[in-house]
């Protein structure tokens, strides 16, 4: 692998720990969301602990096949679109947890979901089993960004 490559593999892996740190820090369920009603579909708890730990090691070996394998300019977009990606995802941590707005979190989150398309399409570009692994990454942040979507709905008077 050139250097070139190697650079953009290590920030993939340093925007991977941004994200799951970031989104460690931020997430900090207190009384406020204990209180928050929940819609009959949210998916149980114990989920949450077993997604997200497979989420953060399908994103880092995606962004290392990516920085391997694609086409530089793709490889510089798929970079790009993730940093974009991390900086609405942390907002969206942000401004639920701490700032209790469920519309500018869910729009930060929405955002989040569909920036991440284009980068399913490079996976796919250079790997169909990276990309596989991907999807179900992909559809969490879909059923986040709806689950938040709905927690407006529910939660509006408080």
């Amino acid at each position: 692998m050139t250097p070139w490559r190697i650079a953009c593999a290590v920030i993939g892996i340093v925007l991977v720990l941004i994200y799951a740190g970031g989104a460690n820090f931020w997430n900090q369920p207190d009384g406020w969301y204990q209180s928050l009603q929940k819609p009959s579909w949210q998916p149980p708890g114990y989920l949450f602990g077993i997604i997200w730990p497979y989420n953060f090691v399908v994103i880092g070996i995606s962004l290392y096949t990516i920085a391997s394998q694609a086409r530089p300019l793709l490889v510089a977009l798929a970079l790009a679109l993730f940093a974009t990606s991390v900086f609405f995802a942390l907002r969206w941590s942000y401004l639920f947890y701490f700032e209790h707005d469920f519309s500018a979190a869910a729009h930060s989150l929405l955002t989040t979901t569909i920036v991440t398309l284009p980068i399913l399409a490079i996976i796919f570009s250079v790997s169909w089993k990276a990309a596989l692994a991907f999807i179900p990454y992909q559809i969490w942040i879909g059923i986040a960004t709806a689950l938040n979507y709905e927690y407006g709905k529910i939660n509006i008077t408080q």
